[in-house]
């Protein structure tokens, strides 16, 4: 059979993506290749993510709208989740369910090599994203987290202690 020009072919091997670093001061760090939507996904997020040893990629949180599943493929660590704490290593699946801060997360690389893992997400906007350790809230609407940051039509963080009553400003 002959494959459809427009059409991308439906396979990847890890070890040929160029991942793109991302640091963010002394705490994270990681470098990152996207995976499902350059071959054509749009409703399944995946990416391959590598974190150097004592960092973290992103800071701990739970997403209100998205699953999360992380296969770990090299290296290990600790994954927060909720108000306990996991050891994490080769051949094993992480599941993090939608959800509040029962369900926030965070993987940390703790061994002496990087953290190697493929990251999956279900990729639902809008999303409400909870960061319990910083107080904070996320919201992101037209791409979900991870997605294409150009179709973003709201992006915005906040501190939950800056909320204010629904009816405020709304006076005549």
């Amino acid at each position: 059979m002959s494959r459809h020009p427009s059409r991308p072919v439906p396979l990847v091997r890890l070890d040929d993506l160029s991942l793109v670093p991302q640091i963010h001061g002394e705490r994270f760090a990681a470098a990152m290749a996207a995976i499902a939507a350059p071959l054509g996904a749009t409703h399944l997020g995946a990416r391959l993510v590598e974190v150097p040893p004592g960092k973290a990629a992103w800071p701990f949180h739970a997403h209100h709208a998205n699953d999360e599943l992380f296969v770990i493929l090299s290296g290990t660590g600790e994954l927060r989740f909720g108000m306990e704490r996991h050891q994490v290593a080769a051949g094993m699946v992480a599941v993090c369910p939608a959800g509040g801060a029962e369900t926030a997360h965070q993987m940390i690389a703790t061994g002496d090599e990087p953290l190697r893992y493929v990251a999956v997400s279900s990729m639902r906007e809008p999303d409400v994203m909870e960061y319990p350790d910083s107080g904070k809230i996320t919201v992101f609407a037209g791409a979900a987290p991870g997605g294409d940051k150009a179709r973003r039509r709201v992006a915005a963080s906040f501190r939950t202690e800056d909320a204010v009553d629904y009816w405020q400003g709304e006076d005549d």
